[in-house]
């Protein structure tokens, strides 16, 4: 499983600048839940010196995409527009200790929020609903313009890194030709402005390609998680562990005012209770997510999280 750093650990469990904005003078939104992340950023701006005095979050994802989107507002605040807008995805990694490569997305999510949130404190379009032909990934809504900016920002020179960074192709694959195109163009225009070398470029003729799988009509999230190579727990053992694994969060959770228990398994299904401060708080969603990725990590198999 993957191995994540302190920090972005303590910015998961501990989420600085996380809740909603009131009067915000600009707001971002990418992503959507029905693809497993979305981000929304909101940003005070003093109007005079365009300095970033305040800015908080909402996230739906994973760990990574909470702890990336909480040091994207750490990173802009006290900064210019113009500071601010050159901070890149891999600053946003650095900042957290490093992120797993599966998880890069997360922070070229943050990286599009905040390009987001200040094209709409400029007045600017910032356009959600991709142009005809521009649309890659249609499971992950991952246009051409994402793509090439991911490639020319991290030096991207496959398709799994691709992935990797935005998700697309992560699905049922069947954008993978598409992603080709966008790479192949992107990997030549660096070459010939000197930012990439001509052996390090995309060769399409020798690409690994993904299998593709057939759409399901489902979100990317109802795609059963291939089965991890582990041995087969019995249902006492399942119970112990995850009881271990929620033990384990518990102390986290009480030091802000909540906790989480146990009350159910039933296969795949886990029924746990939130209680104090987590009941009703606006980041409900985002402690179950947690305590989902932690159990998965724990057992090594698939598991949905239900508050009951």
């Amino acid at each position: 499983m993957w191995e994540y750093s302190e920090k972005v650990q303590e910015y998961f469990y501990n989420p600085k600048n996380a809740g909603v904005m009131e009067k915000p003078d600009g707001v971002g939104d990418v992503g959507a839940i029905s693809c497993g992340d979305a981000l929304r950023l909101m940003i005070k701006v003093e109007p005079v010196t365009e300095v970033i005095t305040d800015a908080k979050f909402q996230t739906f994802g994973c760990g990574s995409a909470i702890a990336s989107s909480s040091a994207l507002t750490e990173l802009i605040i006290g900064k210019t527009i113009e500071e601010a807008m050159k901070i890149t995805n891999q600053d946003i990694a650095d900042f957290l200790g490093g992120l797993p490569p599966e998880k890069m997305h997360c922070s070229v999510m943050g990286y599009e929020a905040l390009r987001a949130a200040v094209a709409n404190y400029k007045g600017e379009a910032w356009v959600d609903d991709h142009e005809e032909g521009a649309l890659i990934c249609k499971c992950f809504g991952v246009d051409e313009g994402m793509i090439e900016r991911a490639v020319r920002m991290n030096k991207l020179t496959s398709i799994e890194q691709v992935t990797h960074f935005t998700k697309a192709g992560g699905s049922c694959s069947t954008c993978v030709e598409g992603i080709e195109e966008v790479l192949a163009k992107t990997n030549a225009a660096m070459v010939a402005e000197g930012l990439l070398d001509a052996a390090e470029a995309f060769d399409p003729s020798n690409a690994v390609r993904p299998l593709k799988r057939p759409k399901t009509g489902k979100s990317p999230l109802a795609i059963k998680l291939e089965p991890v190579t582990k041995p087969k727990l019995t249902n006492l053992q399942k119970i112990r562990l995850i009881e271990e694994a929620i033990e384990e969060l518990r102390p986290y959770l009480k030091r802000d005012g909540g906790d989480c228990e146990l009350v159910d398994v039933e296969g795949e299904r886990v029924m746990v209770k939130l209680s104090g401060a987590c009941v009703g708080c606006q980041m409900a969603s985002v402690t179950v997510s947690g305590v989902q990725e932690k159990l998965i990590e724990k057992l090594g198999q698939p598991l949905r999280v239900i508050p009951v």
